[in-house]
């Protein structure tokens, strides 16, 4: 029996066409009968570094029992010169997080995967302490499990006060070992009550790893990185997943 929180994550290719650009995280958000592939904004959009791709490609388990088992389901970024991803803002500016619609009837019969629900955010600020223990669940270098395609998970803690936004941006801090490819992951805390309707995912859902952080004015040579990170809450799916919201980066 494999642990559900491996289930899903799922790793992200990116591409030009058939050119691969870059690998990240991603993982799965379901509320009713929709089902979402969250990731970070960045990893479909980034201008800044030039990163344009037109199609990514997850890797589905299809078989419930061999998990050696799987296949690439690609999903096309832009319909009719639209893209056909749901990001946010605020009053701080953009939101690193991204949502994809996926199709049910789309995905391969049978699949094989979890997904976090509106059940798993965290309503309750107080239950949250600075240095809690979390785990981050992804792919860093696209290191991952090959023959049975699961993630890896990293140890982090909160190392920034929970539901403060950190210097007035809508994420908090983490403390973890990250590298390029786990932009994307879910960041994730043992749930401290049983949770209704969580099913076989006892986890709190607080973030989304978007990037590490340092200082730029940090002595390459005496200063060692910072080996923080900021996650960006995770409440956010619940405005990029309402039915019918306007939140596409056509329109920011």
């Amino acid at each position: 029996m494999i642990e559900a929180l491996l289930l899903t994550a799922t790793q992200i290719s990116t591409f030009d066409g058939s050119g691969l650009l870059t690998r990240a995280s991603g993982f799965f958000f379901q509320r009713e009968e929709r089902l979402f592939l969250v990731t970070s904004r960045h990893v479909l959009l980034d201008a800044p570094s030039g990163h344009f791709p037109n199609r990514i490609e997850i890797e589905l388990h299809v078989d419930p029992v061999n998990l050696t088992r799987s296949t690439g389901f690609s999903v096309l970024l832009y319909r009719d010169g639209e893209a056909i991803w749901r990001q946010g803002s605020d009053a701080s500016g953009d939101i690193d997080v991204a949502v994809i619609e996926i199709e049910r009837e789309a995905l391969p019969d049978p699949v094989a995967l979890r997904a976090f629900t509106p059940q798993h955010l965290q309503t309750s600020l107080r239950e949250i302490e600075v240095g809690a223990a979390l785990l981050i669940v992804g792919f860093p270098l696209g290191f991952h499990d090959t023959l049975h395609h699961l993630p890896v998970v990293r140890q982090a803690v909160i190392a920034s006060s929970f539901g403060l936004r950190f210097q007035g941006q809508g994420y908090f801090l983490t403390d973890a070992r990250t590298h390029r490819g786990t932009s994307g992951a879910p960041v994730v805390m043992r749930s401290p009550a049983p949770l209704e309707d969580g099913g076989d995912l006892p986890w709190k859902l607080l973030g989304v790893h978007a990037a590490r952080l340092d200082m730029g004015s940090r002595d390459q040579v005496e200063d060692e990185s910072l080996g923080l990170n900021c996650a960006w809450y995770a409440d956010i799916l619940m405005t990029l997943t309402t039915e019918g919201g306007d939140t596409s980066p056509a329109d920011q």
